[in-house]
C-alpha cells in the first residue's frame, strides 16, 4: 500500500492512501498515480508541482486506514519529515519516491497523474500488502 502525500502552494498537506500507483518508464524514472476528483487530494495536486509516494511497510496497517478515513487532520500526531521537494515524508516508510509532476490527464471520475522520480529512499523489510480486501503478508 501507498500513501501519496503532497503540499499545495498555500503550504497544506495533503495525503490519501493510494493503490492505483505504478512504474511508467525506467528512462527517464517516470511513475503514475490516480486520484479521485473528489478527494482532497486531488484538491491539493492541482495546485501542487510535487508530491511523494510513501510504500507503507508491514505493520503500517494504521496508517493505511487512517489515510484512508476522511477525517480532517491525517497528519495529526503522524512523524514525518520534509523532503526535498516539500512534500511529507511518512517516517517507517519502506520507500519513498519524491516526485516532480509532468502531466495530468482525465480519466472518468480520476485524474491521471504522470509524475518523475527526483529522490528515492529504500529501507529493508517486508511491505504491507492489501489483497481481495485484506491486508496481507508476503509468502514464504
Amino acid at each position: 500500500m501507498t500513501v501519496v502525500t503532497a503540499r499545495d502552494r498555500a503550504g497544506n498537506d495533503h495525503g490519501m492512501t493510494v493503490s492505483a500507483f505504478t512504474s511508467l518508464s525506467l528512462v527517464p524514472p517516470l511513475v503514475l498515480i490516480c486520484v479521485e476528483h473528489t478527494t482532497r487530494l486531488h484538491e491539493g495536486l492541482r495546485t501542487s508541482t510535487h508530491f511523494a509516494v510513501n510504500v507503507l511497510a508491514a505493520g503500517q496497517e494504521p496508517l493505511s486506514h487512517r489515510f484512508a478515513d476522511p477525517g480532517d487532520d491525517r497528519f495529526d500526531g503522524v512523524p514525518l519529515v520534509r523532503g526535498l521537494t516539500g512534500s511529507a515524508l511518512l517516517d517507517g516508510a519502506l520507500a519513498i519516491y519524491e516526485c516532480a509532476i509532468r502531466d495530468r490527464f482525465p480519466g472518468g471520475d480520476h485524474t491521471i497523474i504522470t509524475a518523475e522520480v527526483v529522490a528515492v529512499t529504500v529501507h529493508d523489510g517486508p511491505p504491507l500488502l492489501y489483497h481481495r480486501g485484506a491486508y496481507t503478508r508476503p509468502a514464504g
